[in-house]
């Protein structure tokens, strides 16, 4: 290809809405951060950073972050979903989909409810052993409408990638807040209660649950031998997609902070009493990144208890001697009591979506 061509190309993807640095409206589209842990087992929770499952079959998933990545992508991570518990006849309510919801005032960007609303092109690489049909559905959670679309994984257990363009939405728009925006969800299973009206592709609709998924979509949860993975996401404005666009690591960690941040028992907070308080351990303690809203705070994992030689855990929980106060965007204060040793405490502060 010509430099000329690729030039009228670029100028093309600009001209469409697309290009340019922090173009991704996904966050941790890479799988790269992992702050709660590689390995999930819970049903319907935040799993790696910004990424968050419904599950409500009689099965079971675990959600890890795994090394399997397309060849030739630049890519290190991805987020690999195994069935360890199978469900071979989904009851009409019952879902899994992995989804991510981003942040109603990043989605100005896209000018919905009015008439220069942008179309969006969403691109990611998939793998499964299960080929067929699958739906990608687009929530507007402000106007509670959305749009599905559908993508096929033809060969299995092969890395493919898939763009899918939407067109905008003119009649209605999101909040220019810090609440729940557009949110993108990858359905690997749907009883009738999604999937038995008809597919609301093509145009934005009036949130109607048996319009969201393909009756055709695969059921996941149908074999323990089934798995899916999932990386380089990206949602760019306009209708030509580009490359991924990666970013260093400690980039994408920041974005993650602001709406989760984590300190282990090790390197997190140590501290000796304050002078004058004899055994009572005292600090304000600030936040790496401005949180979305104030947090909840609250001691973490196992490791989630002061650590030190005089501290009696009186409940077997960890978190008697700890509490916290003063909780803003910005930080938040923190109170042990123990005997005159260091003290350390593994916390969390989550402002999650």
């Amino acid at each position: 290809m010509s430099k000329a061509s690729d030039l009228a190309n670029l100028i093309g993807n600009i001209n469409a809405g697309g290009g340019g640095v922090n173009r991704n409206l996904l966050i941790n589209g890479s799988m790269a951060v992992a702050q709660r842990g590689t390995s999930h087992t819970t049903a319907s929770a935040y799993t790696l950073d910004r990424w968050t499952i419904s599950e409500t079959t009689d099965g079971a998933v675990t959600i890890t972050q795994d090394s399997s990545v397309p060849t030739g992508s630049g890519l290190a991570n991805s987020y690999k979903l195994d069935v360890t518990t199978a469900d071979t006849s989904l009851s009409s309510a019952q879902r899994v989909f992995p989804h991510q919801i981003i942040e109603a005032q990043n989605c100005q960007i896209l000018q919905y409810g009015t008439s220069e609303a942008k179309p969006i092109t969403l691109s990611f690489y998939v793998k499964s052993n299960v080929t067929g049909t699958y739906t990608v559905l687009f929530y507007n959670s402000d106007a509670s409408k959305h749009q599905s679309a559908t993508y096929t994984i033809d060969s299995a257990n092969t890395w493919e990638q898939k763009k899918i363009t939407i067109q905008g939405d003119t009649a209605s728009g999101f909040n220019d807040d810090n609440g729940a925006g557009l949110e993108i969800s990858w359905w690997l299973a749907a009883g009738s209660s999604y999937t038995s009206g008809t597919l609301g592709t093509g145009s934005w609709q009036s949130e109607t649950a048996a319009n969201k998924v393909s009756s055709s979509n695969v059921n996941i949860m149908s074999s323990t031998d089934n798995e899916w993975f999932l990386t380089g996401c990206q949602l760019e404005v306009g209708q030509n997609p580009t490359e991924f666009e990666s970013e260093p690591f400690d980039v994408t960690l920041r974005k993650c902070q602001r709406y989760l941040e984590i300190w282990s028992d090790v390197d997190s907070f140590s501290a000796h009493p304050a002078s004058g308080y004899n055994n009572l351990y005292k600090a304000w303690l600030p936040f790496h990144t401005q949180k979305r809203t104030d947090p909840t705070v609250s001691t973490y994992g196992v490791g989630g208890y002061p650590n030190n030689a005089g501290y009696t855990d009186t409940d077997g929980v960890g978190n008697d001697a700890v509490s916290y106060s003063r909780i803003s965007k910005h930080g938040f204060h923190i109170t042990g009591v123990a005997s005159p040793y260091s003290f350390q405490c593994a916390m969390s502060a989550d402002a999650e979506l």
